[in-house]
């Protein structure tokens, strides 16, 4: 009876171990099941964010050129804008100097004229007054030729002998000392005609050197403003693809091993029985 009751006893004990590992063995499973499981989703979603962004990378990378572009374009049109501002004005300057420079050329002339004009006329003024003394003193010839033949005739009309002699000697002495001084007068008036000819020539040579250095310097066109160069293209680098992060595999439980485990303890409470049995 009692060697029944221990082989009954042990067949429950073997059977409770077999069935502890197969149990042990199906939560292993579970667990290797829900590791797996989580593995795969952290994949897909490492490989999601990769994904995305590489994506993101790309919108950065087509915003900077088409950003650069619009940049590049701007730069270079108003470059030229100011290059075609800065030209005109250079023109408009030019064009400023070359109509004050024809006016001073235009003032030039009238001044030149004018000298010329005024020189003339006072040439001429001179030429008259010389004129005139010349003019008198042809008078005061006539004049002294008629007074002398006057006083010759007078002179004829006196007695004969010292006093007619003394009378005539002292007509043409007379005479000749107002031709003497007719003559110096004369030669006085012409020679401050010519210096005052010579002062109207100097004068004029004056002014005309003063309107000609008053003149302005003739404008000289400017060398062009550079064109605008274009600024060297950017080279752009394309962006890295971004790749899945690492994710380490489960640990895996063993699933065999409980079950092995769960024979043998079995195992061992059937051999731990039949030895009680033979002592009894």
């Amino acid at each position: 009876m009692a060697v029944a009751w221990l082989a009954v006893t042990a067949g429950l004990s073997a059977a409770s171990s077999i069935a502890g590992g197969i149990s042990n063995s199906m939560s292993a499973s579970a667990a290797n099941r829900n590791a797996q499981q989580n593995y795969e989703a952290q994949q897909r979603a490492a490989q999601r964010a990769a994904e995305l962004q590489n994506s993101y990378n790309r919108l950065v990378s087509e915003a900077d050129k088409i950003n650069y572009q619009r940049q590049r374009d701007y730069q270079w049109n108003t470059a030229v804008q100011n290059w075609q501002y800065q030209t005109q004005i250079k023109d408009f300057e030019y064009l400023q100097s070359a109509r004050e420079y024809l006016g001073s050329v235009e003032n030039t002339q009238q001044q030149l004229t004018y000298n010329t004009i005024a020189a003339q006329q006072a040439t001429e003024q001179e030429q008259a007054s010389i004129a005139e003394i010349l003019n008198e003193a042809a008078f005061q010839q006539e004049g002294m030729i008629i007074e002398q033949l006057q006083n010759e005739g007078r002179a004829a009309m006196l007695q004969a002998g010292g006093s007619r002699a003394k009378a005539l000697q002292s007509t043409v002495a007379e005479q000749g000392r107002n031709a003497a001084i007719l003559s110096a007068s004369l030669l006085s008036a012409g020679q401050q005609s010519q210096r005052n000819l010579r002062d109207i020539a100097l004068s004029r040579y004056a002014d005309d050197l003063n309107a000609r250095n008053a003149m302005m310097i003739e404008p000289q066109r400017l060398p062009d403003i550079p064109k605008p160069l274009k600024a060297p293209d950017r080279v752009f680098v394309e962006p890295m693809m971004a790749t899945a992060g690492y994710i380490p595999a489960p640990a895996r439980q063993n699933t065999f091993a409980p079950v092995i485990q769960g024979v043998g303890q079995a195992m061992g409470t059937v051999a731990e029985t039949i030895a009680m049995g033979e002592q009894m």
